[in-house]
């Protein structure tokens, strides 16, 4: 794991980087001024993003940073791999959809936690999901 001010890259290849991962996403959004559920549902969000690194792309960062916008406060995750890519990302982002063995809802259900998602993926040279809560 690297650190800097901006926040904090983890590396993730195995299962436990994904619950690192999740940990220190859950540290910072307390940091930053988060509690109660949305803890719980940043944690999530970042687990099924680290998740389908480790699942498609076997390896990846996730690089977690505080975010202020004016008077608001958030978080910023950042999940970068470079795996085979996402050929369809608007197929990918329906609910039961999956190229793996899963139920198909990482993707949505993510983006469904966070306040903000953006995903761009390019085949042959990896994807980027970038997420953003914002603390009410």
């Amino acid at each position: 794991m690297a650190a800097s001010l901006e926040g904090v890259q983890v590396r993730v290849e195995h299962d436990g980087d994904v619950v690192a991962a999740r940990q220190k996403g859950r540290e910072m959004a307390a940091h930053v001024g988060f509690s109660g559920s949305d803890l719980t549902i940043i944690a999530t969000a970042i687990s099924e993003i680290a998740r389908n690194i480790v699942v498609y792309a076997k390896r990846g960062d996730v690089t977690l940073a505080p975010l202020t916008e004016g008077s608001r406060r958030g978080l910023l995750v950042v999940a970068q791999d470079t795996g085979p890519g996402i050929p369809n990302i608007e197929q990918a982002m329906r609910d039961g959809f999956s190229t793996g063995k899963s139920l198909g809802l990482g993707l949505p259900g993510a983006r469904r936690l966070m306040d903000e998602f953006e995903i761009s993926s390019q085949v042959g040279v990896g994807t980027t999901v970038t997420m953003r809560k914002w603390v009410r």
